[in-house]
Order: C-alpha cells, then sequence, then structure tokens
C-alpha cells in the first residue's frame, strides 16, 4: 500500500489473516469484527514494531466508524463533558461528543495564549515527538464547563502513556477526576504501568476501539505478534 492509502476504509470481518507473520501492514479488529489495515513502524532497535494510526489522516468514514464504536462505550460511564487531548485526540473527541449528541466539546492545547494561566497548566511530552517540550494547557474560560462535571478524557492512541498521564495530571490539579478514559488505539500495553503508578483505579477506567501488540522481527519485511 501507498503511505496515503492508509486509514481509509474499514474492511468486512475476516478480510486479512490475524495470525501473522505480517508484512507491510496490521490487520487492527473492532468489536464488531471489521478490520483497518494499519501501516508497521519499526522501532529503533530493528527487533520490534508498532501499528500506527494516524487519525487525522484517515478518511472521515473510518472516523466516524471509530467515534461510532467509542461513544457507547463512553456513554456507559455517563460523561457530562468530553475534554479533549491535543493533538490528534481532538479529532477524536470532537466526533465522539457529536456521536454522543454534545453541542461542544472541551480541547486542551499546547499553544499558550496571552489570557491562560501558567497555573492551569502541566508539562507535556509525546512518544512521537519526545524532542519537543511542551505544555499542556486548559483555556481558563472553559473551567466552569469542567467544574464538577463527570468527564471523559480522550485522545487518539494510548501507546507509552506518557500524554494520557499529563492529561491526568492536569484535570486533577483543577479537581477534576475523569469517569472514563477514551481512545481509538492502545498500542501495547507498556501504558498500563504508568496509569497504575498513578493510582490503582485508572487503568479499569480506560476504553478503546481496539488494542495492537509488539510486534516482534519474523524474518526480511515481516512481523509476528
Amino acid at each position: 500500500m501507498q503511505p496515503h492509502e492508509f486509514w481509509q476504509e474499514l474492511h468486512a470481518p475476516r478480510s486479512f489473516d490475524e495470525a501473522g507473520p505480517f508484512s507491510g501492514f496490521f490487520p487492527a479488529r473492532l468489536d464488531s469484527g471489521e478490520q483497518i489495515r494499519l501501516p508497521i513502524r519499526p522501532l529503533a532497535d530493528g527487533q520490534h514494531a508498532l501499528a500506527s494510526l494516524i487519525i487525522n489522516q484517515a478518511s472521515f468514514d473510518l472516523q466516524d466508524a471509530l467515534a461510532a464504536d467509542l461513544a457507547p462505550k463512553i456513554a456507559a460511564l455517563r460523561p457530562e463533558v468530553i475534554v479533549g487531548l491535543p493533538t490528534l485526540g481532538l479529532t477524536l473527541a470532537a466526533a465522539v461528543a457529536r456521536m454522543l449528541g454534545f453541542a461542544r466539546y472541551v480541547p486542551l492545547g499546547t499553544s499558550k495564549k496571552f489570557w491562560y494561566d501558567e497555573e492551569l497548566s502541566v508539562p507535556l511530552s509525546s512518544i512521537t515527538t519526545p524532542e519537543q517540550q511542551k505544555r499542556l494547557y486548559v483555556d481558563p474560560r472553559m473551567m466552569p464547563l469542567i467544574e464538577g462535571k463527570r468527564v471523559a478524557l480522550i485522545d487518539d492512541v494510548i501507546s507509552s502513556g506518557t500524554s494520557i498521564i499529563s492529561g491526568l495530571t492536569l484535570m486533577t490539579s483543577i479537581g477534576v477526576e475523569p469517569v472514563v478514559i477514551g481512545a481509538a488505539m492502545l498500542q501495547s500495553d507498556r501504558w498500563e504501568q504508568k496509569l497504575d503508578d498513578f493510582g490503582p483505579d485508572w487503568k479499569g477506567r480506560v476504553v478503546s476501539c481496539f488494542r495492537t501488540p509488539i510486534l516482534e522481527k519474523a524474518g526480511e519485511g515481516l512481523w509476528s505478534a
């Protein structure tokens, strides 16, 4: 597949072998059984790889399908407001909020506006941009929308857990304890220890559309789960 062809459609159940080994793409499976072809990204050690999702490059149909899968899982926890993590989590959060019938959602940001309060921010780093040192902000004007509310915190992918911990740290620093954490993809299980370290109840609040494993090299251009 060409790079621009990924993330454009859902495929019928059992369209692709899920046993592996895999070459070029990994077939992720939703609860419905439908599959998405995700590109395989080798890690620096050359022996392991991850399946990748870049949701803002996906077709609108696929974005809607992921939001439709995630929305009822979020709704089960009765959120009153959807809060999205930047950058790619904002795409999913907006779609889920619309699926749930909300008129708006609350986007967190990494770009400080002149009216922002530094106390309403925490450090933020990402597994995909580890060299960039940013801060995660909540707009002070959005505070009335989330204070005392049942919050759903949404990101596109939870991988190392770094970004979601930043989001939880920011929420708890302003007295908000999200009732649910949502993501399109849980990428491996590396994030679980970070959430356990943050608090014993957080891992159980995570819902997603699908999980993908760390892949191991199984030959030239081949990867196994």
